[in-house]
C-alpha cells in the first residue's frame, strides 16, 4: 500500500510518502527542495556517484513510521544538505525548516 499525505511544518508544506513494502517500510518526507528518508537512502551513493545532481537529503535510521522520522535524529546527510546547515544528528523536522 502506499500512502501520500501532506504535512505542515510551522507554516511550511510537505509530502509525507509511506510504502509498505514486505518486511518493511520505504519512509520519506519531501518538498520541492529535498527530503529526509528512513534508511533505505544511499547517501553514499548521492554523495559520489549522482554528485553532479546535488541533491538535498538526509537519513535516519531504525524508524518505522513518519512520526518517528520526524522526530529521529539523521544518521547522514548529503554534501549539498550540509551546505544549508543540515547536520549529522539534527532532528529530521529541523532539518526539513532549513530546506524552505
Amino acid at each position: 500500500m502506499i500512502d501520500l499525505k501532506p504535512i505542515d511544518i510551522q507554516g511550511h508544506s510537505f509530502l509525507c510518502v509511506s510504502v509498505q513494502l514486505p518486511k518493511t517500510n520505504l519512509l520519506v518526507v519531501t518538498n520541492d527542495k529535498g527530503y529526509i528518508m528512513c534508511g533505505a537512502l544511499d547517501v553514499a551513493l548521492l554523495n559520489e556517484k549522482l554528485k553532479d545532481r546535488k541533491v538535498i537529503a538526509g537519513r535516519a535510521v531504525g524508524v518505522k513510521t513518519i512520526d518517528q522520522l520526524l522526530n529521529a535524529p539523521l544518521e547522514s546527510v548529503t554534501y549539498e544538505a550540509e551546505a544549508l546547515g543540515i547536520h549529522k544528528g539534527m532532528v529530521g523536522r529541523e532539518a526539513l525548516l532549513k530546506m524552505i
